[in-house]
């Protein structure tokens, strides 16, 4: 029987009724007894490493994850991840880049009911990842949840109450899970790459969402403070540039400070394509700039901060920023 380290951090899953709303409150060990039919699935241990709800998980957060990950990796044949829904799809990109070529699962999991309440999706979601992470072809960052296993850096939440809560964004779904039955539609290959840990990064990323009308002069703010500037464009890609609201002088102010800007877009399905219009090509042909194609919002933003931890020189950020990690990028120009 295999042996599953289960790490609670809090979230919707472990929280109670309060006179000031829900909240974290739920211990590791409460959530376990909840579902006792474990004991025929695997053998688990838990470890409570936080109790939050994920609204107020930081930086710092995904490195306690990764560290207990890394002290424990050798003890157990894999890792299921309890977590607020909310900021998942950031955390599950984060454990995907700081934990690279995992050769066990690494599951994260939640729900939008507490475990305590009459009716919830947190039991199921449970069982389903410890399930998950006791198959033995599985191996890598997945989020499992509402009966689904997404890849890691390609989940993102849609939905804010209903249990089918997150989608996999332009990139198949890696399973279903019924019924302690698993349908794998995208097997992962093994690689024989060691598995490798990661201890920094660098918050100073910056994501700006355009809206018509907005002043090019925010960048100037931005640069000043940021290391790193994912600007979501419109449609496939493009960038204002009409009278006096033109992006382009900006972006030229934002390379020459040797700061780094990423065109992607927000468009949620479906991916950047930023030479087919004028309103981005002039960005991506005329300026150091990255485009983000096919990778989630999400992914962009983490594994810059994964990236720019360690360097500031462009061409390696290019190189490193291109390079496929568990599946988060599929198109490159």
């Amino acid at each position: 029987m295999k042996k599953i380290l289960l790490i609670a951090t809090g979230g919707t899953i472990a929280s109670i009724k309060t006179n000031s709303g829900m909240k974290p409150n739920t211990s590791a060990e409460e959530l376990i007894s909840y579902i006792p039919e474990i004991k025929g699935i695997c053998e688990v241990d838990y470890i409570q490493l936080f109790n939050v709800d994920s609204t107020n998980i930081q930086p710092e957060h995904w490195l306690k994850i990764v560290r207990c990950i890394e002290e424990k990796y050798e003890e157990y044949d894999g890792f299921v991840i309890t977590h607020g829904t909310d900021t998942m799809a950031y955390t599950s990109s984060a454990v995907s880049y700081l934990v690279q070529n995992p050769k066990k699962p690494v599951i994260l999991t939640g729900s939008q009911k507490p475990i305590n309440a009459d009716i919830t999706d947190a039991k199921k979601n449970l069982i389903d990842s410890f399930t998950f992470a006791c198959d033995d072809d599985i191996h890598g960052v997945y989020l499992v949840l509402g009966g689904k296993a997404i890849v890691g850096t390609r989940a993102r939440k849609l939905r804010s109450k209903s249990y089918n809560a997150f989608e996999s964004i332009n990139y198949p779904v890696a399973a279903f899970i019924d019924e302690n039955r698993i349908i794998k539609y995208v097997e992962k290959e093994r690689k024989d790459n060691d598995t490798a840990f990661y201890s920094t990064i660098n918050s100073k990323v910056f994501l700006l969402k355009l809206i018509p009308g907005m002043e090019p002069d925010v960048l100037d703010y931005i640069s000043d403070k940021y290391d790193v500037i994912v600007i979501e464009g419109y449609g496939v890609g493009g960038l204002p540039f009409h009278n006096k609201r033109n992006f382009f002088d900006k972006l030229e102010m934002i390379t020459q400070k040797g700061k780094i800007a990423v065109l992607s877009t927000q468009v949620m399905l479906e991916g950047s394509d930023a030479k087919l219009y004028e309103v981005g090509h002039r960005a991506v042909a005329n300026y150091n700039v990255l485009e983000a194609y096919d990778m989630t919002t999400e992914s962009v933003v983490v594994k810059l901060m994964w990236i720019t931890s360690f360097t500031k020189e462009f061409n390696e950020i290019k190189k490193l920023f291109y390079k496929k990690i568990n599946h988060d990028i599929l198109r490159i120009d």
